[in-house]
């Protein structure tokens, strides 16, 4: 027993690390309270170990419980707002340039049906297209492809 009583602090930077790294690789940084229990414990164990506090369990979980409520109320607000950040850019689909010949008239609401890949898409268009005229697709959404008719 006298092995682990040796080496808290370590085993302190140790455990933090791994709280820090099951937060960020395992849950993708979704919640922060291991983050600041991880933080809190790098640090007391760090100072711990310097020597600038005693090494004994009630400091240690009272100076890690008070660095983890300070850490939380000033990174708070800082990295909810990181984690809002949302990229509006439009991604490019596979489907988007495919072209194919319409089997029946098409219009925007979406009741006729197209089978590729394996998948029945359902056709929308925003101008009426006619059965026999080659489009293309524009955008694909969940279970629904936009056309146009191709410029001939």
């Amino acid at each position: 027993m006298e092995a682990v009583t040796d080496y808290i602090p370590q085993l302190m930077i140790t455990g933090g690390i791994l709280l820090l790294i099951i937060e960020v690789v395992v849950l993708g940084f979704a919640t922060f309270i291991l983050f600041f229990l991880g933080l809190a414990l790098v640090f007391t164990g760090a100072l711990a170990w310097m020597g600038v506090m005693p090494v004994s369990w009630p400091v240690l979980i009272l100076v890690s419980g008070t660095l983890t409520a300070v850490l939380a109320g000033v990174l708070w607000r800082p990295l909810l707002r990181l984690q809002s950040h949302t990229d509006d850019k439009r991604t490019k689909s596979d489907f988007e340039g495919y072209r194919f010949v319409l089997v029946v008239d098409v219009n925007k609401d979406g009741r006729q049906k197209h089978r590729y890949s394996g998948i029945e898409w359902r056709l929308k268009s925003e101008a009426p297209l006619v059965a026999g005229c080659e489009v293309e697709v524009v955008k694909a959404e969940v279970g629904v492809l936009w056309v146009r008719a191709t410029p001939d």
